[in-house]
């Protein structure tokens, strides 16, 4: 029987003609018969490819083989092709869209001054040493308010950001210049949001910022739900949200009746985009499965094909 797997992975380096990487990456997965989506632009690659593990591990390989891609950092989890609607590889201005391409700096060793990596066991030693002197680690997540909604960081702070743009007016609202003097760590699915976030909290005078290395599924593999995790994990693909553990939480709240849940269903108007939590009981009658509060056109990046 085969084997199914899906990798995610960036890398950030500077790529001198984007749309040739465009067309290799095409080419790559239509070969091995991958799917998921692959954005490109001159900073970098962001992907999420699932397909036989074999084929998969054959991409990873042939995708490395190229100088800026050596390095390039791979998460696994469960699924497959079937997780994703179609395959999709684009050129766009940023590999993360913060709305924000002239603030970012890249060379060959990945993005330049941005917060410093932790390994999930750093940060657990960080956290440490700073209650040891009498401080408190103030965790800043750096993915949309949607998806903080079934998992986080304990006492997290959860940014109102609906996509990644709205983190630039956020942080120049002054909302969280009480932070600029603590130590914060930032924290989202795989890293690579937070390779940009953390970036631009140091360009704004925030003085001691840390990334979680690997995002929020290295400190899953590690730790399982044992440690300062709490919940589901979002993810951009059919599966919707993944549990590290059969001890997981369910901290979200069906918008009807408030029980537990961790699954987001789209609105039974066909003209709403909204992603809204929703138990089994409500959302099998069309008349529950609709936002309580009337639709609205949401342009939530909740409901794009993919992100880290």
């Amino acid at each position: 029987m085969s084997m199914n797997r899906v990798a995610l992975y960036y890398a950030f380096a500077p790529l001198p003609d984007p749309d040739a990487i465009r067309l290799w990456q095409r080419a790559l997965c239509e070969k091995w018969g991958l799917r998921g989506r692959i954005l490109i632009s001159k900073d970098g690659i962001n992907g999420t490819v699932g397909g036989d593990i074999a084929a998969v591990k054959q991409y990873v390989k042939t995708t490395r083989e190229y100088p800026a891609f050596k390095g390039m950092d791979i998460k696994w989890s469960d699924g497959g092709a079937a997780d994703f609607p179609r395959l999709s590889v684009k050129v766009r201005d940023e590999i993360v869209s913060f709305g924000a391409p002239g603030e970012l700096r890249v060379d060959r060793d990945g993005v330049v001054g941005g917060g410093t990596h932790l390994a999930p066991e750093e940060l657990h030693a960080l956290v440490d040493a700073k209650k040891a002197a009498g401080e408190e680690v103030v965790f800043f997540d750096g993915r949309n308010a949607l998806e903080a909604q079934i998992g986080r960081f304990r006492n997290a702070i959860v940014p109102d950001v609906r996509t990644t743009h709205d983190f630039v007016r956020e942080l120049d609202s002054g909302k969280y210049d009480d932070l600029k003097d603590k130590p914060v760590v930032t924290y989202c699915t795989g890293g690579i949001r937070c390779e940009v976030l953390s970036s631009l909290m140091v360009n704004r005078g925030f003085r001691e910022v840390y990334q979680l290395d690997g995002g929020i599924v290295r400190y899953g593999e590690k730790y399982r739900d044992g440690g300062l995790w709490e919940g589901s994990l979002y993810v951009f693909d059919k599966r919707m949200h993944l549990e590290f553990s059969d001890d997981a939480v369910t901290l979200g709240r069906c918008v009807r009746c408030t029980a537990p849940t961790s699954t987001f269903q789209n609105c039974s108007n066909q003209e709403c985009r909204n992603l809204t939590l929703y138990c089994a009981g409500c959302a099998a009658d069309p008349v529950t499965l609709r936002c309580p509060q009337g639709c609205e056109a949401d342009e939530s990046e909740a409901t794009a094909a993919g992100a880290a």
